[in-house]
């Protein structure tokens, strides 16, 4: 694990209690009716269990009598309706805690994923993909547990706690004394305990984190795991991974252990000490035997709630560490955010793009300027190709304009707004991106591509794939536009791939393009009918290229040289081969094969 990982997680703030567990309630607020009826369901079952005891003693001290048979025959009866009341109140106590439950848990990972979804690329940078993805999953199903079987569990022992121990004052006061001795060695161990399963089941969760983590950047990697014979390096580290999860996992079952034997020796100890004193009481006459049964019961059933209670505040101190981790997120803000009266964009849309002195550092390379005192301005409609090194800052343009950063300082424009000062999703509304790269979800064509526009009709999707060239090969599918295109476009090639993805800036029709080398993954055949079509689609439309074919630089307006986050040279083609500094040294080592072809033309003419 990175240094930095671990610097972040143990800088992390300990829980001291579990008042983390209030930010959940504002996720139960609105089925408040719900809890209400849940809870007295709850109390019904528990004064059903309360009045078992009285039953028990009426059995004993009345119904043995001679000739009390009517007697008797009442008594049951009374208890039949009993365990009818507790039958009832313990189905309808289940059923709403545990719709409760899981009702809340669907509402707050709905509401993670709208946060994460909203979350500029800057928390990514510095949060791995599998740790967030835990705390939607298995953050949540402790939340879960708690909200509906633990905390059911923990209300309805607290009554029966309670209620036990006013009934077992009623019944003799003397036992009840005896027994509430061993209170203060109950509470210490609970305390103590409780406190290190807390800290251990954070470190659980953490390395179960990291388990996810691992796991999702290899089988995101797989190829590159499996071309360089990777695997059983990687089935090594995830074992240490999965090995320590085990370790800290049994470290606090070990504790917890520890906790339930300490309050049940103490506990049932206690009630041994009182059936003894209590036996005596009943031989000297001093109290009968229904009340001593009555006690007993009292004692078991106050005793059990007592070791329940210790095991439930286990499970709630779990889920106080899940819900920090929840509520740490939900919490977390956008580096980029929406003004709170945003500038509206100028309709019709015309995608000028201006650029002054903006300097930018990456979060996870504040030391690294990756873009310095930055200066450019593109017309509309105008096409701008952008070349320069690896690591020049060609990419950081794209990312800046499409607002996934903002600058440290400067000004960026689009159609003369600044961009800080508009609304986001009408900016990137105007925008169509094709990466070099693309991304490809695991759903149909259709879908894949009516990305671009959600409201696009079937007609303009397919008009969008015969564009980009991409309706051929879709429709030799098995089921053709429906077929499932995999998990990252798994069943797709690179060029397929780069094809679906233009169809969606095809569809989306915007008025400012970013290409970063759309057809670099494409054969010569289907880049000549991509082309086409791209040429057909920047007409009238502004579009700025990363480029690294000489194709594409020489068809550009302009092209602008940028090199260690400056630009240092514009212009043609010609004019910067001309001056032959960086641009001329990048074309003969990126544009090699181009420039063999114009000098064989030139030669020949």
């Amino acid at each position: 694990m990175a240094a930095n990982e671990i610097q972040d997680r143990e800088s992390r703030p300990k829980s001291k209690n579990v008042g983390a567990l209030r930010h959940i309630l504002r996720f139960v607020y609105p089925y408040w009716k719900t809890a209400l009826a849940a809870l007295a369901a709850l109390i019904a079952a528990s004064a059903a269990t309360l009045l078992l005891g009285q039953a028990l003693r009426l059995v004993i001290d009345e119904g043995f009598e001679s000739g009390a048979g009517s007697r008797l025959d009442a008594i049951f009866l009374g208890l039949l309706g009993v365990v009818v009341m507790l039958g009832l109140a313990t189905f309808a106590r289940y059923f709403l805690v545990m719709w409760l439950g899981e009702r809340v848990v669907a509402d707050m990972r709905r509401e993670m994923f709208s946060r994460i979804v909203g979350l500029s690329p800057a928390y990514f940078e510095i949060n791995r993909t599998g740790e967030i993805l835990s705390r939607i999953t298995t953050d949540t199903t402790l939340i879960q547990s708690t909200v509906g079987a633990s905390a059911s569990m923990a209300l309805r022992n607290l009554l029966i706690l309670i209620g036990g121990a006013v009934m077992l004052f009623v019944t003799s006061p003397k036992l009840t004394g005896l027994m509430l001795l061993v209170v203060p060695a109950v509470i210490i161990p609970i305390i103590v305990f409780g406190r290190k399963v807390r800290r251990l089941s954070r470190i659980t969760q953490d390395k179960v984190a990291d388990i996810g983590g691992m796991a999702d950047e290899t089988i995101s990697g797989i190829r590159t795991v499996q071309a360089y014979v990777h695997e059983d390096i990687d089935r090594t580290t995830f074992g240490g991974k999965v090995e320590a999860a085990f370790g800290a996992a049994i470290q606090q079952i070990r504790a917890r252990a520890w906790l339930t034997l300490a309050v049940i020796l103490l506990v049932f100890g206690a009630i041994d000490a009182a059936l003894w004193v209590g036996a005596k009481d009943v031989v000297a006459g001093a109290m009968t035997g229904g009340e001593l049964a009555a006690f007993v019961f009292y004692a078991m059933i106050t005793a059990g709630s007592v070791g329940a209670l210790s095991e439930v505040y286990g499970d709630v101190q779990r889920a106080a560490g899940a819900a920090e981790r929840i509520v740490e997120l939900l919490n977390t803000d956008s580096d980029v955010k929406t003004p709170e009266n945003p500038e509206p964009m100028p309709r019709p849309a015309r995608g000028a793009v201006s650029f002054r002195n903006v300097m930018f550092r990456y979060p996870a390379r504040p030391g690294t300027r990756a873009l310095d005192n930055f200066s450019m301005d593109v017309a509309p409609g105008e096409r701008v190709a952008v070349v320069g090194p690896s690591g020049a800052g060609k990419t950081t343009v794209f990312q800046l304009i499409l607002r996934f950063y903002d600058p440290e300082s400067g000004h960026i424009t689009i159609d003369g707004v600044e961009i800080d000062h508009a609304d986001p999703k009408d900016l990137r509304g105007r925008i169509g991106l094709v990466s070099q790269d693309p991304v490809i979800f695991a759903e149909d064509a259709w879908t894949n591509i009516r990305y671009g526009r959600p409201d696009a009709s079937d007609e303009e999707v397919r008009a969008a794939a015969e564009a980009a060239a991409a309706a051929e090969f879709l429709d030799q599918m098995p089921e053709g536009f429906d077929t499932q295109l995999g998990e990252r476009g798994v069943t797709l090639s690179g060029g397929q791939r780069q094809r679906i993805a233009i169809a969606r800036a095809v569809l989306r029709n915007p008025a400012l393009l970013l290409l970063d080398e759309a057809t670099s993954a494409l054969d010569a055949e289907s880049e000549r009918m991509v082309q086409q079509a791209l040429e057909k689609l920047m007409h009238g439309r502004t579009t700025l290229v990363i480029a690294h074919r000489l194709a594409t630089v020489q068809k550009a307006d302009r092209i602008i040289v940028v090199d260690r986050g400056r630009v240092v040279a514009t212009g043609t083609h010609e004019e910067l081969m001309a001056q032959g500094e960086l641009y001329a040294r990048l074309a003969r080592l990126q544009f090699n094969t181009g420039l063999r072809e114009v000098d064989g033309l030139s030669a020949a003419q």
